[in-house]
């Protein structure tokens, strides 16, 4: 699995508009895309409003069909770009390679794969 991470501020007041795109537009089109496992927004409340948007993909060609052929390019449409004061132009892919659940804790760590 390949976690793509990006970060961005929302301009003063807009965070919880923000949200709500990302909630109602980018989300459910991230989600319905092939190799798509699942999408964190994490969110840090100040004057200006951090998010980190965390996607979950099955493998790089997976991204490359929600990035395009520059896969670690931002994917940021004029709609959100006018909520967001700053924002990263580049994505962050990570491969996962330890994974513990947080669910079973006698689970013995196993590396990702």
């Amino acid at each position: 699995m390949v976690i793509r991470c990006w970060e961005g501020t929302a301009r003063v007041d807009n965070g919880d508009a923000y949200l709500a795109y990302l909630t109602e537009v980018m989300v459910p089109r991230i989600r319905a895309l092939p190799g798509c496992r699942g999408v964190q927004v994490l969110r840090r409340v100040g004057a200006e409003d951090g998010f980190v948007v965390q996607s979950y993909w099955t493998d790089a060609d997976a991204i490359a069909r929600f990035a395009g052929a520059d896969s670690e390019h931002a994917v940021v449409p004029e709609a959100a770009r006018a909520l967001l004061a700053d924002f990263e132009e580049r994505a962050r892919h990570f491969e996962v390679v330890l994974d513990v659940p947080a669910d079973d804790a006698h689970a013995q760590v196993q590396p990702a794969g």
